[in-house]
């Protein structure tokens, strides 16, 4: 499943090239294969918040605001369940506590000493998800650093603008969908996920990180549903860490 594109650099490498002209090829590399896996994961999304009772208006907030999938299935999930706003967003908080590192790693590769405004960086950061991420880290660095920055802008805001466009439009659509469609397109992201993940991991700690997360996910799930992906996150990357620290010492 490639989500790796050639993005051509400038043909004169002696001229500066603008910043609207990245933002514009960030948008253009937005149509991939990730992108509409992604769309059909929200499309089949849409169908959950309609059965969940969320109206078109609030179905569109979370997607635009929240954004990551899984931080929006686990609000959904809280607000059908009728729990209070303060465990529902304990909840939420859990669910995207993931993202702090993978934006960690990113804002290095894209800031510019000194020309990077914060305010740009705080922008750039609401896009970072899997599907973003994974393309950022594999395209990023074969572009010049002035690049960057406005690249993944373009790139998170058509994703983004197109995505929350097709979740409405699905959402009107929704009752005409089988049930059974519904649910195939939105199981589609986790899989892609995994794919992605695996093909953009260069490092054999992540490897492990992946292998023992997937043992562990059905367990913690079972015995300790709410917390299951912090568990697993906590207690897979801990066991992977050491594992393959010790096996660079020889003592494994």
């Amino acid at each position: 499943m490639p989500d790796h594109q050639e993005i051509s650099p400038p043909e004169d490498h002696d001229a500066p090239v603008s910043g609207r002209i990245w933002m514009a090829r960030g948008a253009r590399a937005a149509i991939s294969i990730p992108a509409l896996i992604l769309t059909a994961a929200f499309v089949g999304y849409a169908g959950l918040a309609r059965g969940s009772g969320l109206s078109l208006p609030e179905t569109l907030m979370m997607t635009g605001l929240v954004w990551a999938l899984p931080s929006i299935v686990v609000l959904t999930g809280a607000i059908s369940s009728g729990v209070g706003l303060v465990p529902a967003a304990i909840a939420v908080a859990l669910a995207s506590v993931r993202l702090m590192p993978m934006t960690m790693a990113l804002i290095p590769m894209v800031k510019v000493e000194g020309k990077t405004k914060r305010w740009q960086l705080l922008y750039i950061s609401h896009f970072v998800a899997v599907t973003a991420w994974v393309y950022g880290m594999r395209n990023l660095p074969d572009l010049p650093r002035e690049g960057r920055l406005p690249f993944f802008a373009g790139f998170g805001t058509a994703l983004t603008s197109f995505v929350f466009c097709m979740t409405g439009v699905a959402y009107l659509m929704v009752e005409r969908m089988p049930p059974v469609l519904s649910g195939a397109l939105f199981l589609l992201t986790p899989i892609y996920f995994v794919c992605s993940l695996w093909s953009a991991s260069k490092l054999s700690a992540d490897k492990a990180a992946m292998i023992i997360g997937l043992i562990l996910g059905p367990f913690f799930y079972l015995y300790a549903p709410g917390l299951d992906l912090l568990w697993t996150g906590l207690v897979g990357g801990t066991i992977a860490y050491l594992i393959t620290r010790y096996m660079r010492r020889g003592l494994l």
